[in-house]
């Protein structure tokens, strides 16, 4: 899929440029095609700098939390819910732990940190798998929470957006929080509705409605809010979660006698073995994404769909950000390629940029997810994996709409 994605690019770019040469007589559309090509190569490397830093940062920090309990303290926690939503998976069972470990990498914004832990956990899951094809409940159940990426901290994407300059990356905070939340719900929801889960036990609904009404009691309180308050209430929350969360983990470490800097060391070590390995892909899809702006071909798909939409009499300053929501069910790459692209054409505190960036942080790649989840395990039957993750993507996108028109509309 994503080999026919990346081909797609440039043929539609060559399409597009020949179009340009031979109908508007235009030959520069070859020069900026070309030009293109090394500013996008030369963008990847500065971009990825800073990636360094922010995934070795925040893996080691998060490993000071592992070795200080705290994760383990967060599965005997949430023991009893996985116990009713994966009947087959023991109490105490090593997946139960890793689960955890890899909804907290989700929740921290650290996509890429995540995968290696998911894996772990789906192969943990594949020893209790009767079928060593056919997915199983609690795998299916993982991947589409997983898919669904609930993210309390996106730091990646603070990170993207304090790259391309913006005055306060933390901007979207709110906005990726409650759409990656009705995302996460809605992919719960159909996998509790197919797998006939008990979502009437007192556990389970104690922990979804209740986290179901807190969320509605939080956007009720900010539906009394002006879109400046809303601006600087999510700035705030973002900045002072993130500092508060960071001095939670150290000062619980140090009471445990926890060796912070060691812990620290060792686990920005593996952040920087995830990281290094993520360049190459990101300079193949910012280049791609570069020659198909460059060459009028995005520009020609969006401008005929802003008219559909026009005529339809909808505003448009969404469809800007739509190719992120298109491409991102299918390449997390091409997705963020396009994100920085878009900071890039249309600034990065615009209205399509911050768009773009709530996509990014609100769902997972879900085709990446199941192919690379899925594929380390054996299986070949997903079930009904696939269709409740794309429904999961299709609820994030649109909620992710809502919420920007409603925070910076």
């Amino acid at each position: 899929m994503l080999n026919k994605l990346w081909l797609g690019f440039f043929i539609a770019a060559a399409a597009a440029a020949l179009a340009r040469w031979g109908i508007a007589h235009d030959p520069t559309v070859f020069q900026a095609m070309v030009a293109s090509l090394f500013a996008m190569a030369k963008l990847s490397v500065e971009v990825m700098v800073l990636l360094f830093g922010t995934i070795a940062l925040w893996l080691g920090f998060l490993k000071i939390a592992e070795q200080a309990g705290l994760v383990d303290a967060l599965a005997r926690i949430l023991g009893p819910l996985f116990a009713r939503l994966m009947p087959d998976v023991p109490r105490g069972h090593p997946a139960i732990g890793l689960i955890t470990l890899n909804f907290a990498a989700n929740v921290l914004g650290l996509d890429n940190a995540a995968t290696p832990i998911g894996l772990r956990a789906m192969k943990s899951l594949q020893t209790l798998n009767p079928s060593g094809t056919t997915a199983s409940n609690a795998q299916i159940l993982f991947l589409v929470l997983n898919a669904s990426s609930l993210t309390l901290l996106p730091v990646t994407i603070f990170m993207y957006r304090a790259q391309q300059g913006a005055a306060d990356p933390t901007l979207v905070f709110l906005p990726i929080l409650l759409a990656t939340s009705a995302s996460t719900l809605a992919g719960f929801l159909c996998v509790a509705a197919v797998q006939r889960l008990r979502v009437w036990d007192p556990v389970v609904l104690a922990w979804v409605g209740g986290t179901a009404l807190l969320l509605g009691g939080f956007m009720a309180f900010l539906s009394t809010l002006s879109v400046a308050a809303l601006g600087a209430l999510s700035s705030l929350l973002g900045n002072l979660t993130l500092f508060a969360l960071i001095l939670f983990f150290l000062v619980v470490a140090a009471i445990r006698k926890v060796p912070v800097y060691e812990s620290f060391i060792e686990g920005a070590k593996d952040g920087f073995d995830v990281a290094k390995g993520l360049l190459p892909y990101l300079v193949a899809m910012l280049c791609a994404i570069g020659v198909l702006r460059a060459s009028g071909a995005l520009d020609f798909a969006l401008d005929g769909l802003r008219l559909a939409i026009q005529w339809l009499g909808f505003d448009t300053r969404f469809v800007d950000a739509l190719p992120t929501a298109l491409v991102k069910p299918f390449s997390g790459s091409a997705a963020r390629a396009l994100m920085i692209e878009t900071m890039q054409n249309h600034g990065v505190d615009s209205f399509p940029a911050l768009l773009s960036a709530t996509i990014q942080g609100s769902t997972e790649t879900t085709f990446y997810v199941v192919a690379v989840y899925f594929g380390a395990v054996g299986i070949q039957r997903t079930r009904h994996a696939v269709g409740c993750a794309l429904l999961a993507d299709l609820a994030g996108v649109l909620a992710a709409i809502g919420v920007c028109y409603w925070f910076f509309g």
